[in-house]
């Protein structure tokens, strides 16, 4: 596996070795070990999957502490994009987010550590998406940042009459309104 860190150092790319041939391909998701030598320690509690239709948009979420959730992600079949926004008071990228492409293509997976907030938007008819999470899902203690925060700025490479919202989703916080409990 390759171990990529991104413009926020905490928030990393996994790219596995694909081994292919004739009947189709192989590859390692998920080795304790190389994630620890690279990342750090991790005890993956649950594993989460959704199924989403073009423009559908999940996110932006986070728990806040006792039930804090670190992630590990990928897409499955489809295309999203992946955001992750750094909302760890005092950081010195408090407030910045990066964008990635995960693909059922490309294989790549992303890792989110406790203190952000993440989402994705499924950019292909329909992507089917799996995530690891490292403490139990506690709706109590969901929150969130609105999609289309002025703040944050975030290009979700799709027009915004198509994205699909939840609910809960557009009712989100803003940035700026955002109480965090995460210090940096």
């Amino acid at each position: 596996m390759i171990f990529t860190k991104t413009a926020i150092p905490e928030v990393v790319i996994i790219e596995p070795k694909v081994f292919g041939d004739q009947r189709g391909y192989f590859f390692e998701s998920f080795n304790q070990k190389e994630f620890e030598e690279h990342i750090g320690q991790a005890n993956f509690v649950q594993d989460n999957e959704s199924k989403s239709t073009y423009g559908a948009l999940r996110g932006l979420h986070f728990q806040q502490p006792p039930f804090a959730q670190a992630k590990l992600v990928r897409c499955i079949q489809g295309k999203v994009l992946d955001v992750a926004v750094d909302v760890r008071k005092n950081s010195p990228s408090y407030g910045k987010h990066i964008t990635v492409e995960l693909s059922e293509e490309n294989k790549r997976q992303l890792f989110i550590p406790r203190g952000f907030a993440h989402g994705f938007v499924t950019l292909s008819k329909e992507a089917v998406f799996a995530y690891k999470v490292d403490n139990w899902y506690a709706p109590e203690y969901d929150s969130g940042i609105i999609w289309n925060d002025t703040t944050l700025n975030i290009d979700w490479k799709i027009n915004s009459k198509e994205v699909i919202l939840s609910s809960k989703d557009t009712k989100l916080s803003t940035f700026k309104a955002l109480e965090t409990p995460f210090i940096y």
